[in-house]
């Protein structure tokens, strides 16, 4: 039985109009609701051909973390072919142009000419980077449909 002021409630939202489907859901919050990471769970269940109900295990995460922390970083290779050497000093152009052209910006009192010579070894860098891209069969970190990995 409900007290005085929950009856006093209920009748003022009945006088109101808002249904009582609306008044008994909202103490439920997302119980019924599927969240992403069981459905990314249930996708893997399904692609290892794993039946019945999912229990949290604690081994499989253990194992998983020590073959992460157990990597390495690959050390960075130095250029081997031509197009490789002319990729590297592009980007040296356009990261040295782009620092210049920051430090030009505070100086007041900075030549017309400057700021242009500045501006057009920039852009000479990144058009460069259109001649000299290899092609994308050739770049390791795209996968087999050209998404970066």
């Amino acid at each position: 039985m409900p007290n005085r002021s929950q009856r006093r409630a209920n009748a003022r939202n009945e006088r109101k109009g808002i249904p009582a489907q609306y008044d008994q859901t909202r103490g439920r919050g997302r119980g019924g609701m599927v969240d992403e990471q069981s459905l990314q769970e249930k996708s893997r269940r399904m692609q290892t051909h794993e039946t019945g109900v999912w229990k949290p295990t604690g081994h499989a995460d253990v194992d998983i973390q020590r073959t992460a922390t157990n990597k390495t970083m690959p050390a960075i290779a130095t250029p081997s072919t031509f197009r490789q050497w002319l990729r590297m000093l592009s980007w040296i152009l356009i990261v040295v142009s782009a620092c210049a052209f920051v430090v030009i910006m505070w100086i007041s009192t900075t030549p017309l000419w400057l700021v242009i010579t500045v501006s057009a070894f920039f852009a000479i860098g990144v058009l460069s980077l259109f001649i000299v891209a290899g092609s994308p069969h050739e770049n390791p970190n795209l996968d087999d449909h050209g998404t970066a990995v």
